[in-house]
């Protein structure tokens, strides 16, 4: 049966986020909905990411099998059903072999926080206004990509096998307002990135120092970090896939 990769970006501020689940309103029910919707067939999806409740995307991808013909034209027609703050970027036809979770081979997040109000930004980004030093969090970011245990970064009774993560890239960089930091690594565990940036920021304020972030990753044990962070700051910035898969997730491709 012919398999389809689904592109969307979607605001996360309304969802109790990505995966469905009963009795709460999430992106997969709706794009659920929407297939259902257009199609007058019901749809199985599996997604590549799970984002919790208020967290946002700019890239994520769903992937499903279908005998219907999904044409470009379908794109158009479903961004008319689902609501505003979810956009459906592209579906493409893949080999039926190809999974949106495990094909992926890494992913980014990006994490904002600004300083002074801000009524645009109050629900895609942090305000904290206290003084914070630059040179101090990336050498804590530095210090995080040396390292491949995260259990002290996963939040209680999560199913896996493995607190292990390959960071590749892991920065803070001010833009304007804003204060970003930019993570990429083979896979994350929940609450990672949260708990990464609560944690950092102590030491950007010099409330904890570079021994002591490094006593918390060594530590293995999640009550040592700090997971106050809220979500809407949070953005799954985009998915990379194997080089095999890249030619077919193109317009047209």
């Amino acid at each position: 049966m012919p398999r389809y990769f689904l592109e969307l970006s979607y605001k996360g501020t309304a969802y109790s986020g990505f995966q469905v689940q009963e009795n709460a309103h999430t992106i997969q029910g709706e794009i659920e909905k929407a297939l259902l919707t257009l199609f007058k067939t019901p749809f199985d999806l599996t997604g590549s990411s799970r984002t919790d409740a208020g967290v946002h995307a700019n890239q994520n991808f769903f992937h499903f099998d279908s005998e219907t013909a999904i044409l470009p034209k379908s794109i158009y027609n479903l961004n008319a059903i689902v609501p505003a703050d979810i956009s459906i970027k592209g579906i493409y036809p893949v080999p039926d072999t190809a999974h949106c979770r495990f094909d992926a081979v890494s992913r980014e997040y990006n994490y904002f926080i600004y300083k002074e109000k801000n009524p645009f930004l109050n629900d895609r980004a942090w305000q904290f206004p206290y003084p914070v030093d630059l040179e101090l969090l990336q050498e804590a970011a530095k210090t995080i990509s040396r390292y491949q245990d995260f259990t002290s970064f996963s939040k209680r009774n999560t199913q896996v096998k493995t607190f292990i993560c390959t960071i590749e890239t892991s920065e803070w960089v001010q833009e304007g307002p804003l204060l970003i930091y930019k993570v990429r690594a083979n896979r994350f565990l929940r609450g990672m990135v949260r708990g990464l940036v609560g944690t950092m920021l102590k030491v950007g304020r010099e409330q904890l120092d570079i021994d002591g972030l490094r006593s918390v990753i060594e530590a293995k044990d999640c009550s040592k970090a700090d997971f106050s962070t809220p979500a809407q700051g949070l953005f799954l910035n985009r998915v990379i896939y194997k080089d095999s898969l890249k030619p077919f997730l193109q317009p047209g491709g």
